[in-house]
């Protein structure tokens, strides 16, 4: 088989790797008023007292960011972070098939290190973890550094 000429085939046909499917009904007035507002305001004061209830009362617990500038993808080098959105979206595909983990890609075009940092970090409260991926060693290690919470406060995991 041609690996690069059937890949390249079926991800024309894919039109991407992964897809946000609701997980509670929407059927009623009622599904719609629980699900959003008004009765989603009960659970925001609820994190907005305990924070940490953000994992409980969200979809926190189970959703990781896949994250790269694109600098160092696959042995391709510094392609870039679009050029770099089909190896995220395989990452994906592998949190969620085998490990039950929901992923979104994220690709950040920055290879400014304070940049990406202080973007990693701004988004990092709406996900229970964070994976950078395919970023150049020395911009990985510093963003690692530059990243790490007080223990506890965010959990990262970095390849």
């Amino acid at each position: 088989m041609d690996y690069a000429k059937e890949s390249l085939r079926l991800h024309n046909e894919w039109k991407g790797k992964i897809e946000v499917i609701a997980t509670v009904p929407v059927a009623s007035k009622e599904d719609l008023s629980l699900a959003y507002t008004p009765g989603v305001a009960e659970p925001c004061l609820e994190i907005q007292r305990f924070p940490e209830k953000s994992y409980t009362l969200t979809r926190r617990h189970n959703l990781c960011a896949v994250i790269t500038d694109g600098s160092a993808v696959l042995g391709l080098g510094d392609i870039g972070p679009e050029a770099g959105m089909p190896v995220m979206e395989g990452k994906c595909v592998l949190f969620k098939a085998f490990g039950g983990v929901d992923a979104v890609p994220l690709c950040i075009k920055t290879q400014d290190v304070d940049a990406f940092v202080e973007t990693v970090y701004n988004i990092s409260g709406s996900f229970g973890g964070i994976n950078l991926e395919e970023i150049f060693p020395v911009v990985l290690a510093v963003s690692i550094w530059k990243i790490l919470p007080p223990p506890g406060a965010l959990r990262l995991n970095a390849n």
